[in-house]
């Protein structure tokens, strides 16, 4: 016998436990036979050493197979390799020729390389009952959706701030829909990324509800606690949907949860897919002509539209980046150059884009919700490598008027900043809120009333800087509520003020002198008299002078105001304050 070898193998607690020769030797007398209880401490049998000295007790490891590989790692191999799109050419093809890519071309593009750690590979459609075994490794693997935990931006913001909860329906698995199975992963991410305050990318084409899992015991499936733990991550961490293809019924309502919608322009968004508007009785229809991704961008559904999924996946990543953390490096934009942006002719329309460009890093900037709410301009961007929210007036627009469209906009930006601690910065250029027997049938009264709610409950630093217009109601919305609410509220040179337009203030205040002038030049010198009186006196200078704003900047210095604010100004801790929606 040689050091090493098998000796005995006792068994306890039914474990078997081997005795091995410490000694090369040979085997003298054995002390108990097969079966027999043997006590703690009892003398098993003698080795008669063929040496003096000892040798170590080699580890022994476990037989291999023939290719180096144990057999049952062999079979988690083997397993695993159906789930992966190298065993699916046929389906990966499919999906090529769409035009679209696979769930793990586009999980492998947004993670970093080798961080995804995939939970619930192994899972497959609740339908054993139906299919067989082999059936359903080879075609739903995973249940179609992919679900785990990668970093996104690790080179950029660390390990720890760069980890993130990644779910991908798989199109090519029954269409995406939302199986048992994949609603049990679904669900157990979702804990995860609220326990561990991990954020949630979710890639949400798919069908909806899937009828076939015929498994579970179940009548209509609705106590699933999907949707309630999906919403229940709203303000708590930030939550990315993404679409390319089809995304309808449930797949659609998780969607409609997250913080941020990003699509493609050939995707389709809806709340019901064909069969289920046709079994309502609705009309026939092809999946392309329900919430076509022109529609959903114009109404507000989508925040970024873009060309294809490697954009999306991009779009994602610099949408999270934004709430993973400062940058140290940033490019500064010409200072210089706002001066010029806003014209001299007080009537003359411009692109407040431009400013938001002149005082963000270059290349930070985030537009969020283009289509909709055509009078506000919100975008997430960073101001010397720090995060912000950035609401500006467009006065290309209703001349900068705030409709209801653009006040929803505003405010559910404001809460999302607010939410996940993003200071805000306000570019104001408007003549208040838009108003007419029109305008008031659509709800004005409630919907702009949103923003002086959502400024309300703001925890963190609120910057205003008056570009031009700031009149009325509007610009307090476009102030926190109040000219002296913000952190600090400046005006550039050509900033001007007062309780209305100041066309309307003279009209109306100056009725009686002006129809005293008969009608024609006598009473339109009069009124132009008039309207550089109320202009000077609204005047950016005249109001610094009474303290209704802070200070008249050059604006080069914008930006260092800005800096100088964000470096000052705190993010106060959520006080438990519910914002109870105006509609």
């Amino acid at each position: 016998m040689q050091a090493g070898d098998l000796l005995v193998i006792l068994e306890a607690m039914k474990m078997e436990h081997e005795v091995r020769a410490a000694v090369a030797g040979r085997v003298g007398e054995v002390f108990f036979a097969e079966g027999e209880l043997v006590e703690a401490g009892a003398l098993l049998a003698r080795i008669e050493p063929a040496q003096a000295v000892a040798q170590p007790v080699p580890v022994q490891a476990p037989s291999p197979t023939s290719d180096g590989v144990r057999a049952d790692l062999q079979r988690t191999l083997n397993r695993h390799a159906p789930t992966q799109d190298a065993s699916r050419p046929e389906a990966v093809a499919r999906r090529h020729a769409l035009g679209l890519r696979t769930a793990r071309e586009n999980i492998t593009d947004l993670c970093d390389a080798d961080s995804f750690m995939e939970y619930g590979a192994l899972a497959v459609a609740a339908q054993r009952s139906r299919r067989s075994e082999e059936d359903l490794v080879r075609n739903t693997p995973a249940d179609g959706m992919v679900t785990g935990i990668g970093s996104i931006n690790g080179a950029l913001f660390g390990p720890r701030a760069s980890r993130a909860v990644v779910m991908a329906y798989d199109a090519t698995v029954l269409a995406g829909t939302q199986g048992m199975r994949n609603h049990q992963k679904t669900d157990r991410m979702l804990g995860i990324a609220l326990q561990n305050k991990l954020p949630v990318v979710l890639f949400a084409e798919g069908g909806g509800g899937r009828p076939g899992d015929t498994d579970m015991p179940i009548v209509a499936g609705l106590h699933v606690g999907t949707f309630a733990s999906f919403a229940r991550l709203n303000g708590r961490v930030p939550v990315i949907g993404m679409v390319a293809g089809r995304c309808f019924a449930g797949n659609a309502a998780l969607l409609g949860c997250c913080d941020v919608i990003i699509a493609t322009r050939g995707s389709n968004i809806g709340m019901g897919g064909p069969a289920m508007v046709e079994g309502g009785g609705l009309g026939v229809f092809k999946p392309e002509q329900i919430g076509p991704a022109g529609v959903q961008h114009g109404n507000g559904v989508i925040d970024v539209l873009v060309d294809d999924e490697t954009r999306a996946v991009a779009a994602a990543r610099h949408y999270l980046s934004f709430f993973q953390g400062a940058l140290q490096a940033f490019t500064a934009p010409d200072a210089l150059a706002l001066r010029e942006l806003v014209p001299e002719n007080r009537l003359r329309v411009y692109d407040t884009r431009a400013v938001i460009d002149g005082i963000a890093d270059a290349g930070s900037v985030l537009a969020l919700r283009t289509g909709f709410g055509q009078g506000i301009h919100t975008a997430l961007a960073r101001i010397e490598g720090r995060p912000v929210g950035i609401l500006a007036n467009n006065p290309l627009h209703l001349g900068g008027a705030i409709d209801a469209d653009a006040a929803d906009k505003a405010a559910r930006f404001m809460q999302l900043c607010n939410a996940h601690g993003l200071p805000l910065v306000s570019l104001v250029d408007t003549p208040g809120f838009m108003v007419g027997p029109q305008t008031e049938a659509q709800a004005q009264v409630r919907h702009v009333s949103r923003l002086f709610i959502a400024a309300a409950h703001l925890r963190v630093p609120f910057f205003s800087v008056v570009l031009r217009k700031g009149y009325g109601l509007g610009a307090m919305a476009m102030t926190a509520g109040s000219f002296h609410a913000p952190a600090f509220n400046v005006a550039w040179p050509t900033g001007e003020f007062g309780a209305m337009g100041l066309e309307g203030a003279v009209k109306l205040g100056y009725r009686k002198e002006l129809e005293a002038q008969p009608e024609g030049p006598q009473r339109e010198a009069l009124y132009e008299t008039l309207v550089a009186q109320q202009y000077d006196k609204g005047g950016a200078l005249n109001m610094a002078t009474t303290l209704e704003i802070d200070a008249v900047i050059d604006p080069a210095q914008t930006r260092d105001w800005l800096v100088r604010g964000l470096q000052s100004a705190q993010i106060r801790p959520a006080d438990g304050g519910v914002a109870i929606d105006a509609w």
